[in-house]
C-alpha cells in the first residue's frame, strides 16, 4: 500500500489521499499525522472504497508525516462511525472526532508531575492559602486542576510548592487500573433473577449480537442481574461498557460495582481531568480497561475486545444529544453491539415506547423482573386533587402531603419531594410595573436562585446578580417570585416543619461525583429527613428508610405539547415513586395534580402501566408518530434574525414533494432565541418506508447559505424547543 485515503477531522475538507513513505506501515484505522498546507493535522486511514474521493496522480501526493503511537480504530468502530454519520445526517469527521476525544492520548507513553499536600504548613498563613489547604485534602493533580478545585490562583499554589506545602509526585500517565475479579463476591440472586442472568450469560458466551430489553420494576435488582453477564465477560477476557444517564449516579453505582468485583471500573465522563481521560482512552484502546462506566460519549471509545454493552435507565432523555452530532445513545449502543457481535442489555423500569415496540416485533428479546427483590412491596399510590385539597396562600404543599411528612419525621423515616424545576422560582417580575427578567441571549425567563443569589438562564448559562432596583421603572426592592422551584419548596418545608433537616438535590448541588457521594452518605446515615429534588433523584438511588414520595406538580411535564410529554411524565413519576419503600418498610406516594382524570395520572394512580402504554401506542399509531412513523427536524439559526428567516424560507421554498412525507414550516422555534442565535424550525413527518435521510441530504445539499447561517438536522428529535 503506497497510497491511502485519510479521514481528516475537519468536516469542511472531506477525505484526502496521501503517499505512504517507504518503511512506514499503515492499515485501515491507523491514526496518522498528515500535512495540510503548512500545518500538520490528525487523520484516520480509511478503506478507500468506503470513502468518496478523487484519484489524485501519485506524483502529486504528499507523504504522511508519522503514524501516531496508539492502536488503530478497530473495524467495528469504523463501521459505527459510518452508520452514525449516515443515520443522523452528520459528517464523518464530526463523528470520528468523538472517537479521538482525548488529544493527550495520541502522544504515546509519558509521565507527568502532579502535586499533593505534604502535611507541612507555610511560613505565613493567608486566607487563600488556608482555603487551598482545606480544599485539597486528599487530592492530587497538576497545578491548573488543583487551582480549579481550590478556587484560588495558580500563583497561590506555586507559592505553596516553593514552601514545601505541596510536594511533587511523578506519575505514570498510563498506570494500570486495579483488576476486577468476576468471582470476588458472589451475590444471592432470587430464582427469577438467576433465570434472567443465565440468559444474559449464555448470550455473552455465544459472542453474537443479541439485543435484550430488561424490563424490571424499580427495586427488582436489575443491576445485580446484569452484573452476572459482566462477570462472564471478564472471565472470557472481554471488555464491558455500562452507560449511565447522569454523572451524579456514578458514585452509587461505583460502590455497588466495587462490592461485587473488588475494584472500581474505569470512568468516562465530561468531568474527568485531562490526564484521567488520556489514561482511560489508552487503557480502553490497549484492552487493559476491563469495564468502562460512562456517559453517552463512551460509546465511541476504541474498545479492543468489546463483549457486552449495558444501557442502564435506557428510557432516559439525557441519552439523546441535542447539539453537535444529535445522536441517541440508546440506539447507537444497539448498533455498536451489532458491529461488535456482542449482546446489549437495555435496562429500565419504564422502557421507551420505541423499545417496547421493538420487543413486540421480535427485534429485541424482552426479559421481565415483575416483582421487587427480597419481598419488598411496591408503594401505595394516591392522588391529591389540588382543586379540592388546596394548599394555603403562598404555599405549594397540600395539607395531606405535609401531614405525611410529619408522620415520617415522628417515625424517624425519610421523605422525598419531587419537582422538576431548579432554582427558587421560574419567573421573576417587578411588582410595580410588571417588568419580567429575561435572558439577553435567549427567549427565556431568568430563574431566581436564592442559594447562590443569582438570576440564571438554564439554556445558555447566563447569570447576573439580582438588581437593587427594577431595570425598567427604577422601583427598589420590587422583585416578586412567581411559581415554585425546588428551593422554594425547601423553604416551605423548613418553615412548616422547622425540625426537619432538608436537602435540595439538583444538578446545582450535586454537580460532581464527589458531592453526590456526600449526599448519599448523609441520607444513609440518617442526617437528612426530607430530600427536595429534580429528575436527578428519580433514578438509581436506594434508600431503605425513604418511605414517602410526594410529587409536587405532576402536571408540569404535560405542558408544551411535546410528542412524548405523556410518556415522559409517566416515566419520571413512576421512577420517583420507585424510590419509596425499597427496604422492609412499606412506601407511599402522593401525587399532587389539578387533572386527576388525565390518562397518565390515572394510570399512575391505578398502577396500570400496560393500560397507559396501550393508549399511548394507539395514539402514536394514529398520528403516524414514532415508533410507527419517522420524525426529523431542521433547525436554521443565525445571529441575525432576518438572515435566519430568509435562509429558512429558502429551504422551505425548495422542499421536495415526496409521497408519504409531510414537511411543516418553517416557523420560529418555540425558543426562538438561544445563546444569541435566532432559530427557525421545519418538521418532517414520514412513513417508515420513506428514505428520510437520503431525501434530507439531497434537499439541503442543493441550498446554499451565507457563512453566518447554521443548518442542523435532528433525526428522531426529543426536543421541540
Amino acid at each position: 500500500m503506497n497510497r491511502v485515503r485519510c479521514l481528516i477531522l475537519n468536516a469542511a475538507l472531506g477525505p484526502l489521499d496521501y503517499r505512504v513513505p517507504d518503511g512506514m506501515e499503515v492499515e485501515p484505522g491507523s491514526v496518522v499525522a498528515c500535512p495540510l498546507g503548512p500545518r500538520t493535522v490528525i487523520g484516520i486511514v480509511w478503506e478507500a472504497k468506503r470513502l468518496p474521493g478523487t484519484d489524485v496522480p501519485a506524483e502529486k501526493l504528499r507523504p504522511l508525516r508519522e503514524v501516531l503511537p496508539v492502536p488503530g480504530l478497530p473495524a467495528p468502530l469504523r463501521r459505527l462511525i459510518e452508520w452514525t454519520a449516515d443515520y443522523y445526517c452528520a459528517s464523518l469527521a464530526s463523528v470520528a472526532r468523538m472517537a479521538l476525544s482525548s488529544g493527550g492520548a495520541l502522544k504515546g507513553p509519558a509521565t507527568m508531575t502532579e502535586y499533593r499536600l505534604s502535611g507541612g504548613l507555610p511560613e505565613r498563613m493567608t486566607p487563600q492559602r488556608q482555603a487551598a489547604i482545606e480544599a485539597l485534602e486528599g487530592e492530587q493533580a497538576n497545578i491548573r486542576e488543583l487551582s480549579g478545585m481550590a478556587g484560588v490562583s495558580e500563583g497561590v499554589l506555586r507559592g505553596l510548592v516553593n514552601q514545601g506545602v505541596l510536594e511533587p509526585v511523578e506519575v505514570d500517565c498510563d498506570r494500570p487500573y486495579d483488576h476486577a475479579d468476576p468471582d470476588f463476591a458472589q451475590p444471592a440472586l432470587s430464582p427469577q433473577q438467576r433465570d434472567v442472568a443465565d440468559r444474559f450469560i449464555d448470550a455473552v458466551s455465544a459472542r453474537k449480537f443479541a439485543p435484550f430489553l430488561l424490563d424490571g420494576v424499580t427495586g427488582s435488582g436489575k443491576t445485580e442481574t446484569y452484573f452476572e453477564p459482566v462477570a462472564e465477560a471478564l472471565r472470557l477476557g472481554r471488555q464491558v461498557l455500562v452507560l449511565l444517564p447522569e454523572i451524579a449516579l456514578t458514585e452509587a453505582f461505583l460502590a455497588r460495582f466495587e462490592a461485587r468485583f473488588g475494584a472500581a471500573p474505569v470512568l468516562w465522563h465530561s468531568s474527568l481531568k485531562s490526564t484521567e481521560r488520556r489514561r482511560a482512552w489508552r487503557a480502553v484502546a490497549g484492552g487493559s480497561a476491563q469495564v468502562v462506566v460512562g456517559a453517552r460519549s463512551a460509546l465511541f471509545l476504541p474498545f479492543a475486545r468489546l463483549g457486552l454493552i449495558v444501557v442502564d435507565e435506557a428510557h432516559e432523555v439525557s441519552f439523546k444529544q441535542d447539539d453537535g452530532v444529535r445522536y441517541n445513545a440508546r440506539d447507537v449502543a444497539v448498533m455498536r453491539a451489532h458491529f461488535e457481535a456482542a449482546p446489549v442489555i437495555l435496562a429500565s423500569a419504564t422502557p421507551a415506547l420505541e423499545s417496547l415496540q421493538m420487543a413486540e416485533s421480535g427485534v429485541y428479546t424482552r426479559v421481565e423482573l415483575p416483582s421487587r427483590f427480597g419481598g419488598a412491596q411496591m408503594p401505595v399510590i394516591g392522588t391529591i386533587d389540588l382543586t379540592e385539597e388546596k394548599p394555603g396562600a403562598g404555599q405549594w404543599l397540600a395539607p395531606r402531603l405535609v401531614a405525611g411528612i410529619e408522620e415520617r419525621l415522628a417515625r424517624g423515616e425519610q421523605s422525598l419531594l419531587f419537582l422538576n424545576r431548579r432554582g427558587y422560582a421560574p419567573l421573576t417580575l417587578c411588582r410595580n410595573c410588571g417588568y419580567r427578567f429575561q435572558c439577553p441571549n435567549c427567549s427565556a425567563w431568568l430563574v431566581e436562585h436564592r442559594f447562590s443569589k443569582r438570576l440564571a438562564c438554564h439554556h445558555c448559562g447566563h447569570e447576573t446578580a439580582p438588581p437593587a432596583t427594577c431595570p425598567d421603572c427604577g422601583e427598589p426592592d420590587c422583585m416578586v417570585a412567581c411559581g415554585p422551584g425546588v428551593e422554594r419548596i425547601a423553604d416551605e418545608v423548613a418553615e412548616r416543619l422547622p425540625e426537619a433537616r432538608v436537602f435540595v438535590a439538583t444538578s446545582d448541588t450535586l454537580n460532581s461525583p464527589g458531592r453526590a457521594a456526600e449526599f448519599i452518605a448523609m441520607v444513609e446515615a440518617g442526617a437528612i429527613d426530607v430530600i427536595v429534588g429534580t429528575q436527578l433523584v428519580t433514578k438509581g438511588f436506594h434508600f431503605p428508610e425513604l418511605t414517602l414520595v410526594g410529587v409536587v406538580d405532576a402536571d408540569l411535564g404535560l405542558e408544551g405539547g411535546d410528542l412524548r410529554a405523556g410518556e415522559r411524565t409517566y416515566q419520571q413519576v413512576a421512577q420517583v415513586a420507585g424510590r419509596a419503600g425499597r427496604g422492609s418498610k412499606p412506601g407511599e406516594v402522593l401525587i399532587q395534580t389539578r387533572h386527576p382524570e388525565a390518562a397518565v395520572i390515572a394510570a399512575l394512580a391505578a398502577g396500570d402501566r400496560d393500560a397507559f402504554y396501550d393508549a399511548e401506542t394507539e395514539g402514536r399509531r394514529l398520528a403516524g408518530a414514532p415508533p410507527f412513523g419517522r420524525w426529523a427536524a431542521i433547525i436554521v439559526s443565525s445571529e441575525d434574525d432576518t438572515e435566519a428567516r430568509m435562509a429558512a424560507n429558502r429551504i422551505g421554498d425548495t422542499r421536495p414533494q415526496v409521497e408519504d412525507c409531510m414537511i411543516l414550516g418553517p416557523a420560529p422555534a418555540p425558543l426562538s432565541l438561544l445563546r444569541g442565535r435566532y432559530r427557525y424550525r421545519l418538521l418532517i413527518n414520514a412513513r417508515r418506508s420513506v428514505q428520510l435521510q437520503d431525501i434530507i441530504r439531497s434537499w439541503l445539499g442543493a441550498v446554499h447559505h451565507p457563512p453566518g447561517v447554521r443548518v442542523a438536522v435532528d433525526i428522531d428529535p426529543y426536543s421541540f424547543v
